[in-house]
């Protein structure tokens, strides 16, 4: 076995954990597996004969390439397109593997993703990764006291996550106000059900704030009237369906009786994933007007579309 090959072999052992590392810093598991990628770049390069405890050298190096990441993510106001899910780590572990799923939830991702870039590393690799705050400064360049003040400021942000709202009932009534005031252009009630800090996002980047989501919303009332409600990954949700299958879905996580984030979904890859259901009975009106699927042509349309910079 050459020294390359006992390399990666060492690398191998260690991946899943990266991953778990850099999905949980990110919120994308495509720049996760760029991330980890970057770090296996890094380590072929480098000297790490005396390393003695290879793995803590790895999730460093995975550490400060995320921190990177995030920061040049924040500088052009960009946001990862796909849902995040928590990815599985080499050596299962039911008991941890609940616990980071729990930790991970939709409304846990909506604070992590206002928290500043050091922030959010020294919460994740502290909290969900026991990494000591003396490694975490040495990543930031910073004190480990600061290190610490850091994830203290972000875990109680963290801690003040509102949990997102359950009740079917209740999610298909704000889905129903949603649909009344998009198909009507009713600026003012599109509002009622949108949380302040609402983001809206697609393949093609990401809307935020109520009053921008609000007015492209109220302009796409084409579309919202042939938009049916339905079960999306058992919440409530939208869909425009062609030839009996959807073609356009709405995603919601809805916190506090408002719509909090609203996944637009439209990439055949990314719909084949989702499971859209019909309402069970009891979850709202009798009748929908728009409960037959309709036959829907792609319309060009600035919906949820984020501005371009000039």
């Amino acid at each position: 076995m050459t020294d390359h090959e006992f390399l990666a072999g060492r690398f191998e052992a260690h991946r899943g954990h990266l991953r778990a590392v850099a999905h949980r810093m990110l919120g994308s598991a495509a720049e996760a597996e760029d991330a980890v990628q970057e770090a296996w770049f890094r380590l072929s390069r480098s000297d790490t004969g005396g390393v003695e405890n290879l793995g803590g050298w790895l999730t460093t190096v995975v550490g400060r390439v995320c921190l990177d990441m995030l920061r040049s993510r924040r500088s052009r106001g960009e946001q990862p397109l796909e849902t995040w899910r928590p990815a599985p780590s080499a050596e299962p572990d039911p008991v941890r593997d609940a616990l980071l799923a729990d930790s991970v939830g939709p409304a846990l991702l909506v604070v992590l993703d206002t928290l500043s870039p050091a922030e959010r590393l020294a919460f994740v690799l502290h909290d969900l990764f026991g990494v000591p705050f003396e490694e975490i400064g040495g990543i930031l360049g910073r004190s480990p006291a600061a290190a610490r003040q850091l994830a203290s400021r972000a875990r109680r942000r963290v801690r003040g996550v509102r949990a997102p709202e359950a009740d079917l009932a209740r999610q298909r009534q704000v889905v129903d106000a949603f649909l009344a005031a998009a198909r009507n252009g009713d600026f003012d009630g599109l509002l009622e059900v949108l949380d302040p800090e609402v983001e809206a996002r697609t393949e093609g980047g990401v809307n935020s704030g109520a009053a921008r989501v609000a007015a492209a919303a109220a302009s796409f009332a084409r579309l919202a009237r042939v938009a049916r409600p339905v079960l999306v990954d058992g919440a409530t949700g939208l869909a425009v369906f062609a030839a009996g299958r959807p073609e356009r879905v709405l995603a919601f996580t809805f916190v506090a009786g408002r719509i909090a984030v609203i996944d637009i979904i439209t990439g055949p890859a990314r719909l084949a994933d989702l499971t859209v259901e019909e309402l069970p009975p009891g979850t709202g009106p009798a009748q929908d007007r728009s409960s037959t699927p309709t036959v829907w042509s792609p319309l060009v349309s600035p919906f949820f579309r984020k501005p371009r910079r000039r």
